[in-house]
């Protein structure tokens, strides 16, 4: 599994989400490196790991990523953060901190009476984009990005950076993302929050027609030891747009206090 390792500091993984890399990262990155050492991780299947054999499935890359990186926070990013919880909940040890951006621990909305959960999406966005896959490849991935950027301020800005950025480390494998639409799909990590053994943010964009900032509210809640920071006028992707407010909420959450409103990460 292909990791970059950039800066100097504490460490801090970052874990992108579907069908992207670990470059899309960038103006994170560049705003972080002088304060942490990032290991930015390409999941399986994308990027630079396009041909690694580890599936792409929460227990099996939460134990390939946690081979290749120290003791540390992890940052996971919409299907990154499915991955992150995961991770955290069952070795604090290995994942010492989670930070939550833009992800949930169930992306598919219930209206289950007993078990709701309203603030999502509904399972055929994501059945769509499978059965898109086998017939649209690129047109597939396209409405994805659209999707993640729609709502933003900056959403034309975000697009093309997203677009730009796809394929800069090859096209991600077909199968690989047939799983991670699945996983996507019927994921549903709520149960661990309760008992999350380490500390946890959730940054959410305002905008996000993806992951709702309800849903993270609600997960934030669920979770002991939280905090929630909402980006204003962001849609799924706040770091492309908002890079320096979510900057200066990951190191204050890593340094454990609270964001000077003055002070740049």
């Amino acid at each position: 599994m292909h990791v970059e390792v950039t800066g100097s500091g504490p460490p801090l993984v970052l874990l992108h989400g579907w069908a992207m890399h670990g470059g899309v990262f960038a103006p994170l990155v560049a705003r972080l490196r002088d304060r942490h050492t990032l290991h930015v991780v390409d999941l399986p299947g994308h990027g630079y790991s396009r041909d690694s054999a580890v599936p792409l499935d929460l227990p099996a890359c939460a134990a390939a990523i946690a081979d290749c990186v120290p003791p540390a926070p992890w940052c996971g990013w919409s299907l990154g953060g499915l991955i992150a919880l995961h991770a955290a909940s069952r070795d604090p040890a290995q994942v010492t901190a989670l930070a939550m951006l833009c992800a949930s621990p169930r992306f598919v909305r219930s209206e289950d009476a007993a078990d709701p959960w309203p603030y999502a999406v509904s399972a055929d966005v994501f059945r769509d984009f499978a059965t898109g896959l086998r017939s649209d490849y690129r047109g597939t991935l396209d409405r994805f990005v659209a999707l993640e950027a729609f709502g933003s301020d900056h959403a034309k800005d975000e697009m093309r950076a997203m677009r730009d950025g796809l394929l800069l480390r090859g096209e991600p494998a077909a199968d690989v993302l047939a799983d991670g639409l699945e996983l996507l799909q019927t994921s549903d990590l709520r149960g661990v929050l309760p008992t999350l053994p380490v500390r946890s943010a959730w940054l959410a964009g305002r905008r996000d027609r993806l992951v709702d900032p309800r849903a993270m509210r609600a997960a934030a809640a669920l979770a002991p030891r939280s905090r929630l920071h909402v980006v204003e006028h962001a849609g799924h992707a706040p770091f492309l747009t908002h890079a320096d407010e979510v900057a200066a909420q990951l190191v204050a959450f890593m340094d454990d206090r609270a964001v000077d409103p003055g002070r740049a990460a």
